[in-house]
């Protein structure tokens, strides 16, 4: 098992992991902001050192008071308490001012690095092409830590790494003060901080695990919450009046999240209680003696006081450094998530020299392709054989769970076939570029999308390169059916579509935004697929479905005078509206079982006649026929 997977790594290996992600962690803060962290770095050195310096001028301060004058042991630099009073004085305005400048410069170093590491984040999930990963839950798992770490962990780690340089010059400074005094003291204090760090080492790595092992609950809380939630679910929730129950989910995943952490705090407080009180016995019984050997003569008062300070501040600057250490050593394994995720292989693989995509000018041919979706999962497609010539329309007719759908993804490579080839001209679409690919098609999709955007980006999406062409988007949007509706509105195609983002939030009058019916929304993806000028393949899945009758003609009217010249797929349960593709094919458990004209096919008496005289029985009230077999 990985760091990554929950486990812990260990010996070499470990070292390696940790630091290669510490450095990666530095890498992304100085690529973020290198003036900052060298400022951040100057400004630890020196909080380091001031508890270090404030006891070493309190002792002298102090014996300067006890042996007035030239007796005793006085400060090397002066006699004078006030020139020490006034440089410790200026020394505490340097801490002041130095704890406010590192908190200023950590905040500017966190700004710049969850830019950095958003950016890389989410450029790496956008180069992933297919969509297979984002059907995997232990992918999702890795994802939702990994958007965790994104904000948390690089900032996290170096933070960490400040916390324990400074803690570090404090403890090893002090320390130099014990020395002093008392070796032997010196190093039981040292020996006392050892337990600590290794059993808050072990602790990081439980935590590491548990939070890896609880991943899929916190998953589930988040569904549960979004649905509470969620404008489209609220319907639902309402009317069924499973608010309540979707509560009580959440609240179980909750409880059982709470369940595994206090059992796990359970731990720890057993392991650090007797090493805390460990350290209290170490401080307590040097005191004693110090205080003894002060009594005989043996110290000053200042060297009391340098003493306490040094005890004090060894043991506080020690358990500084484990729980900075241990919280950037459990940044650095949670950071094992991003670093998965940013380096995650290609899901679908790429040719390294990829064929130039030329305009359709043959057609689509589909040779005995089998798909499913899962290894262990049953076939979904199985040995499906298609010829779609250049400027067809192909219908594509079944069941639900048929395998349309999914014809279409392949078609649009967001999946490879398990056998089988999809040839465009004759070459196999995986020698092209994804993307290249891609800009030859246009698709309406049965789940396509309502973006909370303005009406003119609802629509210019579906070509980026015309997102500010205002002209294009209202073609596109007449072509669709829906323009002169959405001219209407308040701002016309500037107006929000949605009642998650106000109007001119972003400067100007707030106000609420507009929303659309099922239908008008449906004939916005529609324009959305309509901007795409340079397809040569359009694929158009159930685009009829959220329309009145009277409007799906319509629609079905405009799309055929765009299809003109485009290749088309378009797939549909209501009958009617594949009857004037070129072809149809009937799609049965995964196989095409019947290919034809409309005529053709009713002629044939098979499952295409029974589907589309079964629809028509409902509206003429005359009975289906029943195919033959």
């Amino acid at each position: 098992m990985t760091a990554t997977d929950g486990g812990s790594r260990d010996g070499e290996a470990g070292t390696r992991f940790s630091l290669t992600s510490a450095g990666q962690a530095l890498g992304i803060a100085w690529r973020a902001a290198p003036v900052s962290l060298v400022l951040y770095a100057c400004v630890t050195l020196v909080l380091g050192l001031a508890p270090v310096a404030t006891a070493v001028l309190t002792k002298w301060l102090l014996d300067a008071l006890q042996f007035p004058g030239s007796q005793g042991p006085l400060p090397p630099l002066t006699a004078s308490p006030l020139v020490l009073v006034v440089v410790m004085g200026a020394l505490g305005a340097v801490l002041a001012l130095g704890a406010h400048l590192s908190t200023y410069l950590s905040a500017r170093i966190q700004r710049g690095v969850t830019l950095v590491v958003q950016e890389r984040l989410y450029t790496a999930v956008n180069r992933l092409d297919g969509i297979r990963r984002f059907e995997d839950p232990r992918f999702l798992d890795h994802l939702r830590m990994a958007q965790q770490a994104a904000n948390t962990a690089p900032q996290e780690a170096v933070r960490a790494l400040s916390g324990t340089l400074q803690g570090a010059l404090t403890v090893f400074g002090l320390l130099g003060v014990l020395v002093l005094i008392s070796p032997v003291v010196a190093a039981v204090t040292v020996v006392a901080g050892v337990p600590a760090l290794l059993v808050q080492l072990s602790v990081s790595r439980q935590q590491n695990r548990l939070m890896w092992r609880i991943s899929p609950r916190f998953r589930r809380q988040l569904f549960y919450q979004a649905l509470i939630l969620d404008l489209a679910a609220i319907k639902e929730t309402r009317l069924f009046g499973t608010g309540g129950f979707l509560l009580g989910r959440m609240r179980d995943q909750t409880r059982s999240i709470n369940r595994a952490e206090d059992l796990l705090d359970r731990r720890v407080l057993v392991s650090q209680g007797p090493l805390a009180l460990l350290g209290a016995l170490v401080a307590s019984g040097g005191l004693v003696w110090m205080i003894g050997a002060t009594l005989r003569g043996d110290f000053t008062i200042g060297d009391v006081s340098a003493f306490v300070a040094a005890v004090a501040g060894v043991q506080t600057g020690l358990g500084a450094i484990v729980t900075e250490f241990t919280a950037g050593y459990q940044a650095i394994l949670l950071l094992g998530h991003y670093r998965r995720v940013v380096t995650v292989e290609p899901d679908l693989p790429a040719d390294p020299a990829p064929v130039p995509i030329p305009p359709l000018r043959e057609g689509i041919r589909i040779q005995d392709v089998w798909f499913r979706y899962t290894e262990e999962g049953p076939w979904v497609l199985r040995g499906v054989s298609l010829t779609i010539p250049v400027g067809a329309t192909l219908g594509v007719v079944g069941l639900n769970g048929a395998g349309k759908s999914t014809l279409v993804r392949l078609l649009c490579r967001m999946y490879d076939p398990d056998r089988g080839r999809i040839l465009w001209d004759g070459l196999d679409i995986r020698r092209f570029d994804v993307g290249d690919l891609r800009s030859r098609i246009s698709a309406v999709f049965q789940d396509y999308m309502n973006y909370d955007m303005s009406a003119r980006e609802n629509i210019a999406i579906g070509a980026l390169d015309s997102l500010d062409d205002t002209g294009a988007v209202r073609r596109s949007a007449h072509q669709a059916g829906i323009g002169e509706h959405l001219e209407s509105l308040p701002h016309g195609y500037e107006t929000m579509l949605s009642r998650v983002f106000l109007q001119g939030e972003e400067g100007g009058v707030e106000e609420e935004g507009v929303t659309l019916s099922g239908g008008q929304w449906q004939r916005v993806a529609i324009a959305r697929a309509l901007m795409r000028s340079r397809r040569d393949l359009l694929f158009l899945d159930e685009p009829s479905s959220g329309l009145d009758a009277a409007a799906e003609q319509s629609v079905h009217e405009r799309l055929r005078r765009f299809q003109t010249g485009a290749t088309t797929i378009l797939i549909s349960h209501r009958m009617g509206a594949v009857r004037h593709a070129d072809e149809i094919v009937v799609l049965e458990d995964g196989q095409v079982t019947e290919t034809g004209t409309h005529d053709r096919l009713m002629e044939l008496g098979g499952e295409y006649h029974r589907l589309f005289s079964l629809q028509a029985s409902t509206y003429t009230g005359a009975p289906a026929v029943r195919a033959e077999g």
